[in-house]
């Protein structure tokens, strides 16, 4: 993290102890002490959950972490299981359920984590690591274990001032965010039939990794596959008027217009990942390779490009789309070219509710003398679990995790500080949710 940002943490947690929390209503203040008190006991969950590795593919490993923190979410009054991933070719998920004994008209809040890392037991980053006292490594120590212990943190805080009883939370802990299993409509039922049930959905990834800003938009992932059919001849007659030009100067079109054509476009992007042309090809997606011969002398038959596109909106998804299709049917001479499209992360538009939610979580951080927080370009946070939500919920935030810099490398550091600083300002906010 920039010595900039860790200056700010530091600063705002002598400011947090300060009398300037008078403002705090007393289950407020009980909130903060609780937190500051077990924070001890909460590094050392986070710590024992990042020395078990918990790679998407290493099922033993996930279902250990999930082991470890169902055992936590029991321990408050949760009804917890896990659901099994078998379907889906993961390992699964842990659901965490508490419903109050009485409906008081409260929100039903969708809280949302994954225990999985991108580090497999044949990665070389296995263990936590103090490079000093404010900043720790390990893998998946903000994407996103710090997350899950920010958000156990700030229910048990809210059950240890007797706030938690009255509400109806549903958790789900997916184990694939970092790989998803298929089909999509399997790997993530747990979480879009949670959300089905809920008002609100609250996501503790790590999103940018400054404790200043928080999720209220992600961009959607979805894929896109171009293939490309020329007339095969001799080079000396390319683009003769019975042959044209042959499959690659298709393909190059057609890049060259989406380009022209959508990159004006805000928060939308669109990358050809992968190309192969020539005579011959082969392509494996399973396996994201393939095969391509051609020689020289002889016009292109045959091109494939692979990509994906990200979007804000559905609607901006579906006006990308439309344009890429018209650009496609456009053909050379004697060229034709088809586009197919492959869903993925839905993207979660910003709305006038999600912006509320940041509203109340940004005061709560104020209250605590920890500085507004604002909302993330979408452009600087990529896709995850909480775009499912996307439309059954009427508010959504995420990013709530914690704070820390280079996931998914063997530099990844966590900012111990956002442990007890992240906890306070969402217990903070779940519990003005229900005040109000």
């Amino acid at each position: 993290m920039h010595t900039l940002v860790r200056g700010l943490l530091l600063t705002s947690l002598a400011a947090c102890c300060s009398s300037a929390l008078a403002q705090l209503d007393s289950n407020e203040q009980r909130i903060i002490e609780y937190i500051d008190a077990t924070n001890s006991a909460a590094e050392e969950l986070l710590i024992e959950s990042v020395n078990i590795n918990s790679g998407t593919m290493n099922f033993a490993g996930v279902r250990e972490v999930g082991e470890l923190f169902r055992t936590e979410f029991d321990a408050i009054g949760f009804t917890t299981r896990w659901d099994d991933g078998e379907a889906f070719g993961r390992a699964g998920h842990l659901v965490a359920e508490h419903r109050p004994g009485i409906d008081d008209g409260g929100p039903k809040l969708l809280l949302i984590g994954h225990l999985d890392t991108v580090f497999e037991p044949d990665s070389p980053f296995q263990t936590f690591s103090r490079i000093h006292a404010d900043t720790a490594t390990g893998p998946g120590i903000a994407d996103m274990k710090g997350g899950n212990v920010i958000m156990l943190q700030a229910l048990r805080a809210l059950n240890e001032v007797g706030a938690l009883a009255s509400m109806d939370i549903t958790v789900v802990i997916t184990g694939d965010e970092e790989l998803s299993g298929d089909p999509l409509s399997l790997s993530k039922k747990a979480l879009t039939d949670a959300a089905e049930y809920a008002d609100i959905a609250i996501g503790f990834e790590n999103g940018d990794g400054n404790p200043a800003t928080a999720n209220i938009s992600r961009r959607g992932s979805s894929g896109w596959t171009l293939e490309v059919t020329g007339t095969p001849a001799h080079s000396s007659q390319v683009f003769r008027e019975d042959i044209g030009p042959g499959a690659i100067y298709e393909t190059s079109r057609i890049l060259l217009l989406f380009l022209e054509n959508l990159q004006q476009e805000e928060n939308l992007t669109f990358n050809p990942g992968r190309i192969l042309g020539g005579t011959e090809i082969s392509h494996d997606s399973g396996s994201s390779s393939g095969t391509a011969f051609g020689k020289n002398n002889v016009v292109a038959e045959s091109a494939i490009v692979t990509g994906d596109l990200r979007a804000v909106s559905l609607e901006q998804l579906e006006r990308a789309r439309a344009q890429m299709r018209a650009i496609v049917a456009n053909n050379f001479p004697h060229t034709s070219a088809t586009i197919t499209f492959s869903d993925g992360y839905p993207p979660l538009a910003p709305t006038d509710g999600n912006t509320e939610l940041l509203d109340i979580y940004s005061q709560a951080s104020q209250d605590l003398r920890l500085g507004s927080v604002a909302a993330i370009n979408p452009r600087l946070a990529g896709a995850a679990d909480v775009s499912f939500t996307a439309g059954l919920v009427e508010k959504a935030i995420d990013g709530l995790g914690m704070s820390g810099s280079a996931g998914h490398t063997v530099n990844e550091t966590g900012e111990m500080i956002a442990l007890p600083n992240q906890s306070k300002r969402a217990a903070l906010m779940l519990y003005r949710l229900y005040q109000q």
